[in-house]
């Protein structure tokens, strides 16, 4: 794990739904745990658990897939970074994105911790701009 945590986050899932693999194995970190849980309440995991290995915790996902009438594998989570370690994105409430218009969320890191879109507008800050998924 390096150390931009949300991208690391964001390439063990993207990798995992490509292989189609069934559970992914993050390193766990409050930022990662906050994470997954939006990711968990909104339902594009399907079951979290923290699993403890050699004196190093991790929270093992599981993740949700869907499958077209041909059998045909696609893929589930579309997940984009925003924000940068070399370049941060900020953004008031007024401004946040609106992914598919409303279908997708957009995660922020603000002064009350890590949320959604919807959650940061309903409360009106802003934040930092994490990551977009859809």
């Amino acid at each position: 794990m390096g150390k931009d945590t949300i991208a690391d986050i964001i390439t063990y899932i993207r990798n995992a739904d490509m292989n189609r693999k069934r559970t992914v194995k993050i390193p766990f970190t409050n930022i990662t745990e906050n994470t997954v849980k939006i990711l968990f309440r909104e339902g594009f995991v399907e079951n979290v658990r923290k699993h403890r290995e050699s004196d190093k915790n991790f929270l093992v996902l599981t993740l949700r897939y869907r499958r077209n009438r041909k059998r045909l594998y696609k893929n589930f989570l579309n997940l984009k970074q925003i924000s940068t370690p070399g370049l941060r994105i900020y953004s008031n409430f007024q401004r946040i994105p609106r992914i598919l218009g409303g279908m997708g969320i957009v995660i922020l890191s603000t002064s009350r911790g890590i949320m959604t879109d919807r959650e940061a507008r309903l409360e009106r800050i802003g934040g930092e701009v994490l990551c977009y998924i859809w």
